[in-house]
């Protein structure tokens, strides 16, 4: 993109190339990367993202920076004041165009795209082409595109280990994570959960445990979540407690350790986490503390990668829970299965209402009534005709 820049200069065009990515610190990153690049030359970069002063960023629309990195939703905000124009963009980027996707970015992504030049190339990123929605995007935003496939899950992350521990409720994972932390060797470690409220309960245990950790979740202020990212790039914290939203463009170079606290809900978000380390042909370490409710999401995990973890027990802290007794040939636990009932072996088991047990009851009486109210035959009644 940026050769494509250099190569025809356009001093008095507007944004010639835009990059969309999910979120705040993949943006920063992004940002960083081109202005490295573009250093020696006269390109400029701006960036256009959430929680960030508005006017400041209507100021920078009017400076014409050759390339914006923007995220979604705040660029929209620019576009409904028609602040930004992009008749004159050659390049647009959609990266982790599945992410925005998750995030709900859909409609967003597209009316930005629609206020793109029709002339312009676009080029779309993402960790897989599956995903749900997105193939009606493709459809939408890409004129007869070339589809290229850097490598498979499958052969991905080689420098990593990958380890799984089983663990029988969430203290049990608590104590499994202070030991991991305490006792293995590494310069930086990740801790991903599934949610914002886990995260802040795991980072006051670390911080009480005397562990030097930060959080980093969506719900904090961005000035806030800058101050921890850096922190922990400086090393004055070595442990981070994250929410999916780190998973994506946090480029910290030391990470070597990745601990999933609560298993990744997808195969392709597994990959973004454990792929912060092992980078650059570094080594890395990844581990997984598995109970029983996620047995069946890890093992479609390790089916979808086409492998198996490692297992792995810490000294003094091995657990009850050994795994399912029976197991499918996909991995996951083998249920027992219940013979199906028809509806009159089912209405016999199910428990009578009071209403119904009434009604049952003046039924008896009635016909109790209407038996002895029949008159007995004593051998004097007279016979009846034959018909």
């Amino acid at each position: 993109m940026l050769n494509k820049l250099l190569a025809s200069d356009a001093p008095n065009t507007g944004t010639r190339a835009l990059v969309l990515v999910p979120t705040r610190e993949l943006a920063r990153q992004v940002l960083k990367n081109c202005e490295a690049l573009a250093s020696f030359s006269h390109l400029k970069a701006g960036l256009i993202i959430g929680r960030e002063n508005f006017q400041i960023q209507k100021a920078l629309f009017r400076k014409n920076p050759e390339i914006l990195i923007a995220t979604p939703g705040r660029l929209v905000e620019h576009l409904d004041q028609n602040t930004p124009d992009f008749k004159d963009l050659e390049v647009l980027v959609l990266d982790e165009a599945d992410r925005m996707l998750d995030m709900g970015f859909g409609e967003d992504v597209l009316k930005i795209t629609h206020a793109c030049n029709k002339e312009r190339q676009t080029l779309l990123y993402s960790a897989t082409l599956n995903q749900k929605g997105l193939k009606p995007m493709i459809e939408k935003v890409l004129t007869d595109p070339q589809k290229l496939l850097l490598n498979s899950v499958r052969d991905q992350h080689q420098s990593i280990r990958q380890q799984i521990i089983l663990a029988d409720d969430t203290g049990h994972k608590e104590r499994l994570l202070l030991a991991l932390l305490t006792r293995e060797k590494y310069e930086k470690a990740l801790i991903f959960t599934n949610t914002r409220a886990k995260a802040d309960v795991l980072g006051e245990m670390l911080f009480k445990s005397e562990v030097r950790s930060g959080v980093l979740h969506g719900d904090m202020e961005q000035e806030h979540r800058n101050r921890v990212v850096e922190r922990l790039r400086t090393g004055h914290i070595n442990a981070l407690v994250a929410s999916d939203v780190a998973a994506r463009g946090l480029d910290i170079k030391g990470i070597d350790l990745v601990i999933n606290f609560d298993m990744a809900r997808s195969g392709d978000d597994y990959l973004h986490r454990i792929g912060r380390t092992g980078r650059a042909g570094e080594t890395g370490l990844a581990v997984s503390l598995i109970i029983d409710p996620e047995w069946n999401l890890m093992a479609g995990i390790e089916r979808y990668l086409g492998q198996k973890f490692e297992r792995r027990v810490i000294e003094g802290l091995v657990g009850h829970y050994k795994g399912p007794k029976k197991l499918k040939a996909s991995g996951k636990a083998a249920g027992s299965k219940k013979k199906k009932q028809t509806k009159k072996e089912a209405a016999k088991k199910a428990p009578k209402s009071k209403t119904r047990k009434r009604n049952e009851q003046r039924v008896g009486k009635r016909r109790s009534v209407k038996t002895d109210s029949q008159p007995q035959n004593t051998g004097f009644a007279p016979l009846k005709k034959k018909t």
